[in-house]
């Protein structure tokens, strides 16, 4: 072995090729952990979780959502007409996420959305639609995908992944305080009992149900600040070889 194949097996492999995929419950910082991943290494973010919020917002607009129940079949008749969106804004730099070429980024964030979207994101022709967009969208690497099921079914190679989680209270809070400062009337218990909701229809759903995959690795976030994470992140890039 001469000293080039050396120099060859020490070369870092290249970022913007990678896809990193992280999973995990509902408001555990998932996305804000992914931003700033995407950010750092000029890498795209893809937001699996507002494309499920458009799917659920067109069905709450088109009326098939009554009583907490999704009206499946005419869904299904329709979802050839959803097409989903995720464009970056160039003077904000941030991605927004449009339905059928309306930008929706603000409504699909309201908890209305988010005690409905369980429901629809559990619909196996839902899920099919939008892992085939995900996976056209992520096949050429530089991407940081975040959900429920990125490291089990939408990229099962994906080259880091990891499993987020926190406490249920810490995550109701941190949620409290973000649609607070957006001005929305909520409170704190209907929060908490959402997020519970939501854990247990992600984890017991048959279509990709929430679960960590064998060889993510976990960040259990109750306690760490936005900069502990970024740091644990930045050193499991490093152990691997990637910068």
């Amino acid at each position: 072995m001469g000293h080039h194949d050396y120099t060859l097996y020490f070369m870092p492999k290249n970022i913007h090729t990678i896809i990193i995929a992280i999973d995990g419950h509902s408001s555990c910082g998932k996305s804000t952990v992914a931003k700033d991943i995407a950010k750092k290494f000029d890498l795209t973010y893809i937001d699996t979780g507002a494309m499920y919020r458009a799917v659920t917002l067109f069905a709450m607009q088109k009326g098939l959502i009554s009583d907490g129940q999704v009206n499946a079949d005419d869904l299904q008749s329709q979802i050839g007409n959803i097409h989903v969106e995720l464009r970056k804004n160039q003077s904000t730099k941030q991605i927004e996420t449009f339905l059928n070429g309306t930008n929706v980024e603000s409504e699909i964030r309201s908890l209305e959305i988010s005690n409905h979207v369980s429901g629809v994101s559990a619909l196996a022709f839902v899920r099919k639609r939008m892992v085939e967009l995900q996976q056209e969208m992520g096949k050429a690497g530089g991407v940081v995908l975040d959900g429920r099921d990125i490291g089990t079914v939408v990229f099962p190679n994906a080259h880091l992944k990891i499993f987020m989680t926190a406490a249920p209270e810490i995550r109701a809070q941190r949620r409290f305080d973000e649609m607070q400062q957006k001005g929305e009337a909520v409170t704190l218990d209907e929060i908490l009992e959402n997020v519970i909701l939501r854990d247990h229809l992600d984890s017991t759903r048959k279509e990709s149900p929430l679960k960590q995959a064998e060889d993510a690795l976990v960040l259990d976030n109750s306690h760490l600040s936005r900069q502990d994470q970024m740091d644990w992140i930045l050193d499991q890039l490093k152990q691997n070889g990637w910068f």
